[in-house]
């Protein structure tokens, strides 16, 4: 081959090793969970790859040492028929033992992957077709809180999730922490991991959960524990009431258009159940569930016409004037 058609082909070569980092991505564990998982895999990969390498290598040899023989094809040979015999037992008993060995590595790899702690921070989470409901349970009722499609956790310490669904089966994945666990209606599944280093990963429902499942998407902010610490005092107070005009009337009209219907703003008149917590959603990075960044444009535009950027969610298109539009858009900005 020509050494520039050589020296072309290697970037497409490389292409594939991209998605082995990154945010959302198992093979680039960060978290106690998530790296056990990635040795049990490999320990499988390597097993599998020597089986593999084994039964070519005996197959060519094989085919290359077949010769034609006029002896009849019934023929029975005893020398070649005991040696068959003891390399096909021998076969039988290596396949016992790996598999046997594969299923004890799998076994350690489980019980280290949904060990359980006592002390774990604990989190409930609830899927919604397309978003992610997140209470923060305390104890004490006044220390607990709730917020959507953002999760925000301390490092080094164990997290207990547990999983439910509003309708029906989702699946909650954070690759570079955990594995999969389902939510399913009715039915109370937990999750514990633990983060390992800082950063922001993503996860995304795994289960096909109707015409949205690819837009439902959360990031997980794993912050040092006195960050968190601070993070998580700040959440826990009631949304900030607006001083300035602009604000103030955008904060009627999400009264009055009834926006206050389905959203929570804690502290203020607004108490729906039926969609995500707004209560700091100034604070949030994305929009709709990780489907856009959130910004004064993408929120007015999900506003504005949410069916034309996320088609079949439950929340209706608002008849707004581009004045109202703005005012609501200024107040929601201010909940930080």
């Amino acid at each position: 081959m020509p050494v520039r058609m050589r020296t072309a082909l290697v970037p497409f070569a490389t292409l594939p090793l991209a998605a082995c980092a990154g945010r959302q991505s198992a093979l680039d564990p960060q978290g106690l969970q998530s790296n056990h998982i990635l040795q049990t895999l490999f320990i499988f990969l390597i097993v599998a790859a020597v089986v593999w390498t084994a039964v070519v290598v005996v197959l060519c040899v094989g085919l290359l040492r077949r010769k034609r023989s006029a002896v009849q094809p019934l023929a029975l040979h005893q020398g070649f028929e005991r040696t068959s015999g003891h390399v096909v037992f021998g076969l039988g008993l290596a396949t016992l033992i790996i598999v046997l060995g594969l299923s004890i590595v799998s076994y350690a790899g489980q019980r280290t992957v949904f060990a359980k702690n006592e002390h774990a921070l604990t989190l409930k989470i609830i899927g919604h077709q397309w978003w992610w409901e997140v209470r923060y349970e305390d104890d004490s009722p006044h220390q607990s809180f709730v917020t959507a499609n953002e999760i925000r956790i301390p490092t080094g310490q164990p997290v207990k999730v547990e999983l439910e669904s509003a309708d029906v089966i989702h699946s909650f994945w954070v690759p570079s922490l955990t594995g999969k666990m389902d939510l399913i209606t009715g039915q109370k599944n937990e999750l514990q991991f633990t983060a390992k280093n800082a950063g922001v990963y993503r996860g995304q429902c795994a289960e096909f959960c109707g015409l949205q499942h690819a837009h439902m998407a959360f990031a997980v902010f794993a912050l040092l524990p006195d960050e968190y610490g601070r993070w998580r005092d700040h959440e826990n107070k009631s949304g900030t009431s607006p001083t300035d005009p602009l604000g103030k009337q955008g904060e009627q009209l999400f009264r009055a258009r009834g926006c206050a219907l389905c959203h929570t703003i804690r502290g203020t008149l607004a108490g729906g159940q039926l969609g995500p917590d707004l209560t700091h959603i100034g604070s949030r990075t994305t929009v709709a569930a990780g489907t856009l960044p959130m910004s004064s444009a993408t929120l007015g535009a999900w506003i504005a016409d949410p069916q034309h950027i996320k088609p079949g969610n439950n929340m209706p298109r608002m008849p707004l004037q581009s004045g109202e539009l703005i005012a609501i858009i200024h107040y929601l900005e201010q909940l930080k």
